[in-house]
């Protein structure tokens, strides 16, 4: 992700996909994930779902600037099963996902090729029944000016179109605001210029 790309695609809620070769039938969820230590909860929901499966592989890929991923193949041959599920994410180029497939053996060994092709396919099959979203990585300011300045600074934040979260105008004024990263430098360059005006970052979102 480059400094300005502040798009990133993700999914809004869980979705499934299913794929059967030769017996075996391979259950794949995807589910939005915005916090690794969800994982074992989601985990446990999906191995209570299927207690009688043989395997349940997975992967994640998190944060807008797609940086961490994590694969685990639940003893399947190394290679077969996470990273073919994490290749699924790469290709349709989305974040803050977990999938989880679910494996029943039906009796035939499908070799690694076969395998990799199941987890892909599944993979694929949940990912393209989900809902796939852009969503837009923002960042929080709040500034803090007296009543004269009001006018002014409203001004900006209907011409760069910011989004209002708190409004706050007891003794001294302040707004708390988001905007998309590309928008930054040019909304902070316009606050600095007003007179006795408080401007602090909060948070990306």
């Amino acid at each position: 992700m480059s400094l300005f790309d502040d798009k990133y695609r993700t999914i809004t809620k869980p979705a499934e996909g299913v794929f059967r070769d030769r017996g075996s039938k391979f259950i794949a969820y995807a589910y939005p994930l915005n916090d690794e230590s969800d994982l074992k909860d989601l985990l446990t929901q999906v191995k209570s779902m299927h207690p009688k499966a043989r395997h349940h592989c997975w992967a994640l890929r998190l944060t807008p600037d797609r940086s961490i991923f994590r694969i685990n193949d639940d003893g399947e041959p190394s290679g077969s099963a996470g990273r073919p599920i994490l290749n699924v994410m790469l290709s349709l180029d989305v974040t803050n996902i977990v999938v989880i497939v679910v494996r029943y053996f039906g009796g035939t060994l499908l070799g690694v090729p076969g395998l990799i092709n199941a987890y892909k396919t599944s993979t694929r099959e949940a990912l393209e029944n989900a809902d796939i979203v852009e969503c837009t990585v923002n960042d929080i300011y709040s500034i803090a000016f007296d009543y004269l300045t009001m006018n002014d600074v409203m001004r900006i934040v209907k011409e760069e179109e910011l989004q209002l979260l708190k409004q706050d105008f007891d003794n001294e004024c302040v707004i708390e605001f988001g905007m998309p990263q590309s928008q930054v430098a040019q909304v902070v360059g316009k606050m600095e210029k007003l007179e006795g005006i408080r401007l602090q970052y909060l948070r990306t979102v």
